[in-house]
């Protein structure tokens, strides 16, 4: 897991020390040419109840207080009118065809409109880093379902690619002299080690 996450140090020092430790948030590089995406939210759970004051709570003393967030409900069970934060409450609204289903729309009436990807709560570590990186680089222009759908790729990518490796293996430790011949019968038939990955390994 990871813990909270922002390009600049001079930004992570700016942040409350009542807000969550745990919170697993990047934002883009401060003056930073506009972009789609201004940063990325790796929420624990699809409740906005329990993540959103966590959320608004490091981010109403560097963006200005967030007074509204809209959703797109596809991938949120329940989206509640209202949510309370430290001091104040922020009103709560959804768009299904006008909003990216991966994009939390936050704004603060004094100073503008954010953007943050929502990388998936089921998503493994090594993904969500990457996301993390790609979704606050400058030079990327993708919209939030790009993102996804290009971290998917690179994970079925590294999935192929390691079965590839487990062939490989296999083979090299007598696997593929062990495959069944019609002069072999299947009780001779011996199988090669492969070896397990540790966790997150080849994603």
């Amino acid at each position: 897991m990871t813990a909270t996450m922002f390009h600049k140090p001079a930004v992570e020092d700016r942040i409350p020390s009542s807000a969550s430790p745990l919170l697993r948030l990047r934002l883009a590089p401060t003056g930073s040419a506009p972009a789609l995406i201004d940063g990325a939210w790796w929420p624990r759970s699809r409740d906005l109840a329990a993540e959103l004051p966590a959320l608004v709570a490091v981010l109403d003393p560097l963006w200005g207080r967030i007074t509204h967030v809209t959703v797109n409900p596809t991938f949120w069970p329940v989206v509640p009118r209202w949510v309370p934060v430290h001091g104040h409450v922020v009103k709560v609204g959804w768009f299904r065809a006008e909003q990216d289903p991966h994009k939390l729309l936050l704004l603060s009436y004094t100073v503008g409109r954010w953007d943050l990807l929502v990388i998936p709560p089921g998503t493994s570590a090594v993904t969500a880093a990457r996301l993390m990186t790609t979704a606050t680089d400058p030079s990327w222009s993708l919209t939030a379902s790009g993102l996804i759908q290009e971290a998917e790729f690179f994970r079925t990518a590294a999935e192929a690619d390691w079965d590839s490796v487990r062939e490989r293996v296999w083979d090299s430790e007598g696997g593929q002299d062990a495959r069944p011949t019609a002069s072999r019968s299947p009780a001779t038939v011996g199988l090669g080690h492969v070896p397990i990955p540790a966790e997150g390994t080849g994603r």
